[in-house]
Protein backbone atom coordinates (compact mmCIF):
# COMPACT_ATOMS: atom_id res chain seq x y z
CA UNK A 1 0.00 0.00 0.00
CA UNK A 2 0.90 3.79 -1.03
CA UNK A 3 2.01 5.59 1.89
CA UNK A 4 0.33 9.42 1.26
CA UNK A 5 1.19 11.36 4.13
CA UNK A 6 2.46 11.60 7.69
CA UNK A 7 0.62 13.23 11.09
CA UNK A 8 1.68 12.67 14.54
CA UNK A 9 4.32 10.65 13.14
CA UNK A 10 1.93 8.27 11.82
CA UNK A 11 1.82 6.53 8.44
CA UNK A 12 -1.08 7.18 6.36
CA UNK A 13 -1.91 4.39 3.45
CA UNK A 14 -4.32 4.36 0.65
CA UNK A 15 -7.16 2.06 1.91
CA UNK A 16 -7.23 -1.63 0.49
CA UNK A 17 -10.68 -2.70 -1.17
CA UNK A 18 -11.48 -4.43 2.00
CA UNK A 19 -11.14 -1.56 3.55
CA UNK A 20 -13.46 0.22 1.83
CA UNK A 21 -15.91 -2.66 2.17
CA UNK A 22 -15.51 -2.87 5.54
CA UNK A 23 -16.35 0.83 6.08
CA UNK A 24 -19.21 0.32 3.70
CA UNK A 25 -20.62 -2.58 5.69
CA UNK A 26 -20.28 -0.52 8.82
CA UNK A 27 -22.31 2.19 7.26
CA UNK A 28 -24.76 -0.24 6.46
CA UNK A 29 -24.58 -2.14 10.18
CA UNK A 30 -25.16 1.29 11.67
CA UNK A 31 -28.61 1.92 9.27
CA UNK A 32 -29.87 -1.19 10.34
CA UNK A 33 -29.45 -0.53 13.90
CA UNK A 34 -32.73 2.32 12.86
CA UNK A 35 -34.56 0.20 11.29
CA UNK A 36 -35.32 -2.63 13.33
CA UNK A 37 -38.51 -1.26 14.29
CA UNK A 38 -39.43 -1.57 10.79
CA UNK A 39 -38.60 -5.54 10.32
CA UNK A 40 -40.65 -5.71 13.10
CA UNK A 41 -43.66 -4.44 11.94
CA UNK A 42 -42.77 -6.81 8.87
CA UNK A 43 -43.03 -9.46 11.10
CA UNK A 44 -46.84 -8.60 11.66
CA UNK A 45 -47.89 -8.00 7.81
CA UNK A 46 -46.24 -10.75 6.46
CA UNK A 47 -46.38 -13.37 8.76
CA UNK A 48 -45.36 -16.56 6.03
CA UNK A 49 -41.43 -14.86 7.00
CA UNK A 50 -42.39 -13.43 10.40
CA UNK A 51 -38.60 -15.61 11.72
CA UNK A 52 -36.46 -13.60 9.09
CA UNK A 53 -37.80 -10.42 9.78
CA UNK A 54 -37.91 -10.62 13.44
CA UNK A 55 -34.38 -12.22 13.31
CA UNK A 56 -33.52 -8.49 11.45
CA UNK A 57 -35.84 -6.63 14.11
CA UNK A 58 -33.04 -7.63 16.94
CA UNK A 59 -30.92 -5.02 17.13
CA UNK A 60 -28.33 -6.81 18.88
CA UNK A 61 -28.11 -9.44 15.14
CA UNK A 62 -26.95 -5.99 13.67
CA UNK A 63 -23.20 -6.04 13.62
CA UNK A 64 -22.85 -9.65 13.43
CA UNK A 65 -24.73 -10.15 10.59
CA UNK A 66 -22.71 -7.66 8.56
CA UNK A 67 -19.70 -8.68 10.26
CA UNK A 68 -20.15 -12.19 9.32
CA UNK A 69 -20.47 -11.09 5.52
CA UNK A 70 -17.50 -8.97 6.14
CA UNK A 71 -15.34 -12.57 6.82
CA UNK A 72 -17.21 -13.88 3.69
CA UNK A 73 -16.08 -11.22 1.98
CA UNK A 74 -12.72 -11.91 3.47
CA UNK A 75 -12.95 -15.22 2.12
CA UNK A 76 -13.90 -14.63 -1.13
CA UNK A 77 -10.82 -11.63 -2.11
CA UNK A 78 -8.18 -12.55 0.04
CA UNK A 79 -8.43 -15.95 0.78
CA UNK A 80 -9.19 -18.58 3.79
CA UNK A 81 -5.55 -17.76 5.70
CA UNK A 82 -5.99 -13.71 5.88
CA UNK A 83 -9.60 -14.32 6.26
CA UNK A 84 -8.68 -16.62 9.79
CA UNK A 85 -5.42 -14.32 10.56
CA UNK A 86 -8.22 -11.46 11.03
CA UNK A 87 -10.36 -13.38 12.97
CA UNK A 88 -7.73 -14.61 15.04
CA UNK A 89 -5.64 -11.29 15.77
CA UNK A 90 -9.59 -9.44 16.82
CA UNK A 91 -9.57 -9.24 20.60
CA UNK A 92 -13.09 -11.22 21.42
CA UNK A 93 -12.30 -10.73 25.64
CA UNK A 94 -15.14 -8.02 25.84
CA UNK A 95 -17.83 -9.26 24.54
CA UNK A 96 -16.81 -12.29 26.39
CA UNK A 97 -17.03 -10.44 29.42
CA UNK A 98 -20.46 -8.62 29.10
CA UNK A 99 -21.70 -12.05 28.44
CA UNK A 100 -20.72 -13.24 31.79
CA UNK A 101 -21.07 -10.38 34.54
CA UNK A 102 -24.27 -9.35 32.86
CA UNK A 103 -25.59 -12.93 33.40
CA UNK A 104 -24.40 -12.64 36.81
CA UNK A 105 -25.48 -9.32 37.76
CA UNK A 106 -28.82 -10.29 36.22
CA UNK A 107 -29.32 -13.34 38.82
CA UNK A 108 -32.13 -13.30 41.87
CA UNK A 109 -29.44 -12.81 44.87
CA UNK A 110 -27.60 -9.64 43.60
CA UNK A 111 -30.28 -8.40 42.62
CA UNK A 112 -32.38 -8.81 45.54
CA UNK A 113 -28.99 -7.38 47.10
CA UNK A 114 -28.97 -4.14 45.25
CA UNK A 115 -32.19 -3.61 44.47
CA UNK A 116 -33.31 -4.22 48.81
CA UNK A 117 -30.27 -1.40 49.04
CA UNK A 118 -31.60 1.23 47.07
CA UNK A 119 -34.81 0.86 48.05
CA UNK A 120 -33.71 1.66 51.84
CA UNK A 121 -31.83 4.86 50.32
CA UNK A 122 -34.99 5.71 48.42
CA UNK A 123 -36.90 5.96 51.62
CA UNK A 124 -34.55 8.05 53.19
CA UNK A 125 -35.14 10.53 51.08
CA UNK A 126 -38.10 13.18 51.35
CA UNK A 127 -39.86 12.41 48.40
CA UNK A 128 -43.41 11.04 47.42
CA UNK A 129 -43.99 8.21 45.64
CA UNK A 130 -41.91 6.55 43.82
CA UNK A 131 -39.19 9.68 43.13
CA UNK A 132 -36.51 8.53 45.54
CA UNK A 133 -35.86 5.09 44.38
CA UNK A 134 -35.68 7.05 40.73
CA UNK A 135 -33.00 9.20 41.42
CA UNK A 136 -31.04 6.35 43.50
CA UNK A 137 -31.30 4.16 40.29
CA UNK A 138 -30.52 6.43 37.95
CA UNK A 139 -27.13 8.90 39.97
CA UNK A 140 -25.56 6.16 42.33
CA UNK A 141 -25.89 2.94 40.55
CA UNK A 142 -24.03 4.22 37.41
CA UNK A 143 -21.30 5.49 39.77
CA UNK A 144 -21.43 1.90 41.44
CA UNK A 145 -20.17 0.87 38.09
CA UNK A 146 -16.73 2.87 38.57
CA UNK A 147 -16.39 -0.17 40.87
CA UNK A 148 -18.44 -3.12 39.45
CA UNK A 149 -17.46 -2.09 36.21
CA UNK A 150 -20.29 -0.41 33.78
CA UNK A 151 -21.74 -3.29 31.87
CA UNK A 152 -22.41 -4.69 35.84
CA UNK A 153 -24.03 -1.17 36.77
CA UNK A 154 -26.27 -1.11 33.56
CA UNK A 155 -27.49 -4.73 34.02
CA UNK A 156 -28.84 -4.07 37.45
CA UNK A 157 -30.27 -0.73 36.93
CA UNK A 158 -31.76 -1.75 34.10
CA UNK A 159 -33.29 -4.71 35.17
CA UNK A 160 -34.48 -2.26 38.28
CA UNK A 161 -36.37 0.19 35.90
CA UNK A 162 -37.88 -2.48 33.97
CA UNK A 163 -39.19 -3.85 37.15
CA UNK A 164 -40.64 -1.45 39.24
CA UNK A 165 -41.27 1.61 36.51
CA UNK A 166 -40.87 0.23 32.78
CA UNK A 167 -43.37 -2.89 33.40
CA UNK A 168 -45.79 -0.11 34.97
CA UNK A 169 -48.36 2.35 33.25
CA UNK A 170 -45.50 5.23 32.57
CA UNK A 171 -45.52 7.47 29.28
CA UNK A 172 -43.28 6.79 26.40
CA UNK A 173 -42.11 10.30 27.10
CA UNK A 174 -40.64 8.95 30.83
CA UNK A 175 -39.37 5.81 29.32
CA UNK A 176 -37.31 7.70 26.32
CA UNK A 177 -35.85 10.60 28.67
CA UNK A 178 -35.08 7.46 31.19
CA UNK A 179 -33.27 5.73 28.37
CA UNK A 180 -31.43 8.66 27.59
CA UNK A 181 -30.04 9.68 30.58
CA UNK A 182 -29.26 6.65 31.90
CA UNK A 183 -27.46 5.54 28.96
CA UNK A 184 -24.81 8.42 29.27
CA UNK A 185 -24.94 8.61 33.17
CA UNK A 186 -23.69 4.60 32.59
CA UNK A 187 -20.74 5.66 30.36
CA UNK A 188 -19.65 8.67 32.67
CA UNK A 189 -20.29 7.33 35.61
CA UNK A 190 -17.92 4.64 35.32
CA UNK A 191 -14.81 6.97 34.80
CA UNK A 192 -14.37 7.57 38.67
CA UNK A 193 -12.17 4.44 38.70
CA UNK A 194 -9.90 3.44 36.01
CA UNK A 195 -10.38 0.05 35.48
CA UNK A 196 -13.96 0.30 35.33
CA UNK A 197 -15.00 1.78 32.11
CA UNK A 198 -13.98 -0.23 28.83
CA UNK A 199 -12.75 3.31 27.38
CA UNK A 200 -11.07 4.44 30.27
CA UNK A 201 -9.11 0.63 30.54
CA UNK A 202 -8.08 1.03 26.92
CA UNK A 203 -5.78 4.07 27.65
CA UNK A 204 -5.25 4.67 31.44
CA UNK A 205 -2.71 2.75 31.85
CA UNK A 206 -0.38 3.87 28.64
CA UNK A 207 -1.33 7.22 29.92
CA UNK A 208 -0.19 6.24 33.45
CA UNK A 209 -3.38 7.40 34.83
CA UNK A 210 -4.49 6.09 38.07
CA UNK A 211 -7.70 6.02 40.08
CA UNK A 212 -5.67 9.14 42.24
CA UNK A 213 -5.63 11.27 38.63
CA UNK A 214 -9.19 9.63 37.90
CA UNK A 215 -10.95 11.12 40.78
CA UNK A 216 -9.54 14.20 41.01
CA UNK A 217 -9.58 15.36 37.16
CA UNK A 218 -12.05 13.32 36.01
CA UNK A 219 -14.39 11.31 38.25
CA UNK A 220 -15.96 14.33 40.28
CA UNK A 221 -17.33 16.01 36.80
CA UNK A 222 -18.82 13.29 35.98
CA UNK A 223 -20.60 12.65 39.40
CA UNK A 224 -21.86 15.84 39.22
CA UNK A 225 -23.12 15.84 35.86
CA UNK A 226 -24.38 12.13 37.08
CA UNK A 227 -26.42 13.83 39.73
CA UNK A 228 -27.99 16.55 37.95
CA UNK A 229 -28.81 14.77 35.04
CA UNK A 230 -30.55 11.61 37.33
CA UNK A 231 -32.53 14.41 39.55
CA UNK A 232 -33.55 17.13 36.48
CA UNK A 233 -35.29 13.62 35.05
CA UNK A 234 -37.30 13.24 37.96
CA UNK A 235 -38.07 16.97 38.20
CA UNK A 236 -39.21 16.99 34.57
CA UNK A 237 -41.43 13.72 35.48
CA UNK A 238 -42.32 14.70 39.22
CA UNK A 239 -45.69 14.34 39.03
CA UNK A 240 -45.82 10.73 37.16
CA UNK A 241 -43.55 10.04 39.71
CA UNK A 242 -44.79 11.42 42.79
CA UNK A 243 -48.05 9.55 41.81
CA UNK A 244 -46.56 6.18 41.10
CA UNK A 245 -46.57 4.31 44.43
CA UNK A 246 -43.39 2.40 45.93
CA UNK A 247 -43.40 -0.71 44.13
CA UNK A 248 -40.84 -3.55 45.68
CA UNK A 249 -38.66 -5.06 43.03
CA UNK A 250 -39.86 -9.00 42.18
CA UNK A 251 -36.60 -10.04 43.93
CA UNK A 252 -37.34 -7.86 47.42
CA UNK A 253 -40.38 -10.36 47.69
CA UNK A 254 -38.07 -13.04 47.89
CA UNK A 255 -35.69 -13.79 50.83
CA UNK A 256 -32.43 -15.84 49.11
CA UNK A 257 -29.76 -17.44 52.15
CA UNK A 258 -27.04 -15.19 53.15
CA UNK A 259 -24.67 -17.98 52.02
CA UNK A 260 -25.79 -17.88 48.86
CA UNK A 261 -26.07 -14.19 48.09
CA UNK A 262 -21.94 -14.19 49.50
CA UNK A 263 -21.55 -16.79 46.92
CA UNK A 264 -23.10 -14.72 44.03
CA UNK A 265 -21.15 -11.58 45.53
CA UNK A 266 -17.93 -13.68 44.86
CA UNK A 267 -18.62 -15.28 41.57
CA UNK A 268 -19.27 -11.57 40.41
CA UNK A 269 -15.97 -9.95 41.99
CA UNK A 270 -13.81 -12.83 40.92
CA UNK A 271 -15.30 -11.87 36.96
CA UNK A 272 -14.51 -8.31 37.22
CA UNK A 273 -11.15 -9.00 38.83
CA UNK A 274 -10.40 -11.31 36.08
CA UNK A 275 -11.99 -9.02 33.48
CA UNK A 276 -8.73 -8.75 30.78
CA UNK A 277 -8.31 -12.40 30.85
CA UNK A 278 -11.07 -14.85 29.06
CA UNK A 279 -10.12 -18.46 30.37
CA UNK A 280 -9.94 -17.17 33.91
CA UNK A 281 -13.25 -15.19 34.18
CA UNK A 282 -15.01 -17.99 31.56
CA UNK A 283 -13.89 -20.14 34.14
CA UNK A 284 -15.38 -18.85 36.86
CA UNK A 285 -18.46 -18.25 35.18
CA UNK A 286 -18.84 -22.16 34.48
CA UNK A 287 -18.47 -22.54 37.90
CA UNK A 288 -21.36 -20.17 38.61
CA UNK A 289 -23.31 -22.11 35.84
CA UNK A 290 -23.13 -25.39 37.92
CA UNK A 291 -23.84 -23.45 41.47
CA UNK A 292 -27.27 -21.67 39.64
CA UNK A 293 -28.35 -24.79 38.89
CA UNK A 294 -27.99 -26.78 41.99
CA UNK A 295 -30.49 -23.86 43.60
CA UNK A 296 -32.61 -22.93 41.21
CA UNK A 297 -34.78 -22.81 43.83
CA UNK A 298 -33.57 -19.37 44.20
CA UNK A 299 -33.03 -18.20 40.81
CA UNK A 300 -35.39 -16.40 38.37
CA UNK A 301 -34.44 -17.24 34.80
CA UNK A 302 -30.90 -16.89 33.54
CA UNK A 303 -30.36 -13.76 30.89
CA UNK A 304 -28.59 -16.29 28.96
CA UNK A 305 -29.95 -15.64 25.86
CA UNK A 306 -30.04 -11.38 26.59
CA UNK A 307 -26.55 -12.08 27.14
CA UNK A 308 -25.71 -13.99 24.24
CA UNK A 309 -26.88 -11.71 21.97
CA UNK A 310 -25.06 -8.87 23.53
CA UNK A 311 -21.97 -10.68 22.96
CA UNK A 312 -22.63 -11.34 19.63
CA UNK A 313 -23.57 -7.55 18.68
CA UNK A 314 -20.17 -6.71 20.33
CA UNK A 315 -18.05 -9.67 18.71
CA UNK A 316 -19.35 -7.90 15.20
CA UNK A 317 -18.78 -4.59 16.12
CA UNK A 318 -15.18 -5.72 16.94
CA UNK A 319 -14.70 -7.57 13.75
CA UNK A 320 -16.70 -4.98 11.97
CA UNK A 321 -14.37 -1.82 14.07
CA UNK A 322 -11.21 -3.53 12.92
CA UNK A 323 -11.19 -2.44 9.68
CA UNK A 324 -11.69 1.14 10.53
CA UNK A 325 -8.37 2.43 11.76
CA UNK A 326 -8.04 3.82 8.26
CA UNK A 327 -9.80 6.81 8.41
CA UNK A 328 -10.97 6.81 12.01
CA UNK A 329 -7.24 7.33 13.42
CA UNK A 330 -6.32 10.30 10.99
CA UNK A 331 -9.49 12.29 11.35
CA UNK A 332 -9.39 11.83 15.47
CA UNK A 333 -5.40 13.14 15.10
CA UNK A 334 -6.08 15.57 12.80
CA UNK A 335 -8.07 17.61 15.42
CA UNK A 336 -6.67 20.49 17.52
CA UNK A 337 -6.63 19.75 21.66
CA UNK A 338 -9.97 22.44 21.43
CA UNK A 339 -11.87 20.10 18.77
CA UNK A 340 -10.97 17.12 19.75
CA UNK A 341 -12.94 16.94 22.78
CA UNK A 342 -16.40 17.42 20.14
CA UNK A 343 -14.63 15.54 17.67
CA UNK A 344 -14.69 12.33 20.19
CA UNK A 345 -18.12 12.86 21.09
CA UNK A 346 -19.04 13.42 17.41
CA UNK A 347 -17.64 10.26 16.32
CA UNK A 348 -18.78 7.43 19.68
CA UNK A 349 -22.17 7.96 18.14
CA UNK A 350 -21.10 6.19 15.14
CA UNK A 351 -18.54 3.79 16.80
CA UNK A 352 -18.04 2.11 20.40
CA UNK A 353 -15.73 4.80 22.36
CA UNK A 354 -13.52 2.32 23.81
CA UNK A 355 -12.29 2.20 20.27
CA UNK A 356 -11.38 6.03 20.05
CA UNK A 357 -9.38 6.37 23.20
CA UNK A 358 -7.67 2.93 21.71
CA UNK A 359 -6.34 4.57 18.73
CA UNK A 360 -5.44 7.90 21.00
CA UNK A 361 -2.96 5.51 23.22
CA UNK A 362 -0.97 3.95 20.12
CA UNK A 363 -0.07 7.72 19.33
CA UNK A 364 3.02 9.00 20.84
CA UNK A 365 3.95 12.81 22.25
CA UNK A 366 -0.17 13.81 22.72
CA UNK A 367 -0.31 16.82 24.99
CA UNK A 368 -2.15 16.20 28.53
CA UNK A 369 -4.91 18.53 27.52
CA UNK A 370 -4.99 16.58 24.07
CA UNK A 371 -5.64 13.51 26.51
CA UNK A 372 -8.24 14.28 28.62
CA UNK A 373 -10.31 16.28 25.85
CA UNK A 374 -9.82 12.94 23.79
CA UNK A 375 -11.08 10.80 26.94
CA UNK A 376 -13.76 13.06 28.10
CA UNK A 377 -15.30 13.65 24.68
CA UNK A 378 -15.12 9.98 24.45
CA UNK A 379 -17.42 9.19 27.22
CA UNK A 380 -19.43 12.17 27.15
CA UNK A 381 -20.92 10.69 23.78
CA UNK A 382 -21.37 6.83 24.79
CA UNK A 383 -24.92 7.31 25.77
CA UNK A 384 -26.10 8.65 22.25
CA UNK A 385 -26.62 5.22 20.26
CA UNK A 386 -26.39 1.46 20.88
CA UNK A 387 -22.85 1.53 19.94
CA UNK A 388 -21.98 4.19 21.77
CA UNK A 389 -20.57 2.07 24.79
CA UNK A 390 -19.96 -1.35 25.26
CA UNK A 391 -22.91 -1.72 27.98
CA UNK A 392 -25.65 0.01 25.77
CA UNK A 393 -26.28 -3.18 23.71
CA UNK A 394 -27.27 -4.61 27.49
CA UNK A 395 -28.99 -2.02 28.52
CA UNK A 396 -31.15 -1.64 25.42
CA UNK A 397 -31.89 -6.16 25.30
CA UNK A 398 -33.11 -5.76 28.73
CA UNK A 399 -35.58 -2.46 28.42
CA UNK A 400 -36.75 -2.77 24.62
CA UNK A 401 -39.42 -4.96 25.29
CA UNK A 402 -41.31 -2.47 27.08
CA UNK A 403 -41.53 -0.03 23.83
CA UNK A 404 -44.35 -0.26 21.46
CA UNK A 405 -43.26 -3.23 19.14
CA UNK A 406 -40.71 -4.20 21.59
CA UNK A 407 -38.19 -1.84 19.52
CA UNK A 408 -36.70 1.83 20.70
CA UNK A 409 -36.58 4.46 17.97
CA UNK A 410 -33.24 5.45 17.79
CA UNK A 411 -33.89 9.16 16.85
CA UNK A 412 -36.10 9.50 19.90
CA UNK A 413 -33.16 7.90 22.29
CA UNK A 414 -30.99 10.14 20.30
CA UNK A 415 -32.63 13.22 21.34
CA UNK A 416 -33.63 12.50 24.88
CA UNK A 417 -29.95 11.63 25.44
CA UNK A 418 -28.95 15.23 23.92
CA UNK A 419 -29.32 17.29 26.90
CA UNK A 420 -27.84 14.83 29.66
CA UNK A 421 -25.00 14.71 27.05
CA UNK A 422 -25.20 18.41 26.94
CA UNK A 423 -24.81 19.03 30.86
CA UNK A 424 -22.09 15.92 30.86
CA UNK A 425 -20.23 17.86 28.15
CA UNK A 426 -20.20 21.36 30.58
CA UNK A 427 -19.39 19.80 33.65
CA UNK A 428 -16.07 18.51 32.03
CA UNK A 429 -15.35 21.32 29.56
CA UNK A 430 -16.28 23.82 32.52
CA UNK A 431 -15.37 22.61 35.62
Amino acid sequence: MRPITRHHGERLVTPTAIQWIGAGLFAVAILHTFFTRAFERLAKTHPTHAGIWHLFGEVEVAFGLWATILILVMFVLDGREAATQYIDARNFTEPMFVFAVMVIAGTRPILQTVTIGAQLIARALPLPGSMGLYIVVMTLVPMLGSFITEPAAMTLATLILADTFFSRNITTPLKYVTLGVLFVNISIGGTLTPFAAPPVVMAAGKWGWGIGFMMMNIGWKAAIAVVVNGCGAALLFRRQLAWLPRKNGRNAEFTVPPALVIVHLAFLTGVVIFSHHATIFMGIFLFFLGVAHAYQSHQDRLILREGLMVAFFLAGLVVLGGVQHWWLKPTLMSLSNSKVFWGAMALTAFTDNAAITYLGSLVEGLSDGFKYALMVGAVTGGGLTVIANAPNPAGLAILREHFEDGAVNPIIWLLAALPPTFIAAMAFMLL
